[in-house]
């Protein structure tokens, strides 16, 4: 049996079906980046960081308010078809990679999206806290996660969203609660 958290096992995803989430399709997921994208404001960013960037649905929406976007995905198979996806976007790059926490300097916003529930607590709070010593003061990091069960996920979205508030040097500046999903926004404090 394949780990649920591999790349194996995301890639036997990919190609059982091209989106088995339904991420660049599915109403419920159109209506979730509509409110991330709202909750972004009218800020431009330098540099946005998009680990879990599956079939590049959210990352093609976010090179419009980004000079630059730096995706990647777990799964050779999703990156493929994000890349494809965003080809016409000059101002993204997306790589096959697994989340570990490092992110590039000069990053403004990290978006922590349906990739929480993979990682343990601790697993989490030391990859975000890695992220996190990489940021400058007033950076953004947005998390959204699906609020249902599946068996695949370690922690449910709540989880994921309690564990990110433990973080130090965030300030929480704004929270949504959906039917289906959860979204909150922090910003980096510090000197």
């Amino acid at each position: 049996m394949l780990s649920e958290t591999s790349e194996e096992f995301f890639d036997a995803m990919y190609r059982e079906s091209p989106d088995p989430w339904g991420f660049a399709t599915d109403a419920y997921e159109q209506s979730r980046y509509s409110a991330i994208m709202a909750s972004l404001g009218t800020r431009q960013f330098q540099l946005a960081v998009e680990p879990g960037c599956s079939v590049g649905a959210l990352t093609e929406r976010l090179a419009d308010v980004c000079d630059r976007v730096e995706a990647f995905d777990i799964s050779a198979t999703a990156v493929t078809q994000a890349q494809a996806r965003c080809a016409t976007k000059q101002n993204v790059h997306i790589q096959h990679a697994k989340f570990d926490g490092s992110i590039p300097h000069g990053c403004d916003l990290l978006l922590l999206c349906e990739i929480g529930y993979y990682f343990t607590q601790q697993q989490l709070l030391d990859m975000a806290g890695r992220a996190l010593c990489t940021l400058e003061p007033g950076a953004t990091v947005l998390a959204c996660h699906w609020l249902g069960t599946s068996k695949d996920h370690i922690l449910t979205g709540d989880q994921v969203h309690d564990t990110l508030r433990q973080l130090p040097d965030l300030k929480h500046e704004h929270d949504e609660r959906h039917e289906n999903f959860r979204l909150d926004r922090w910003r980096k404090i510090g000197a």
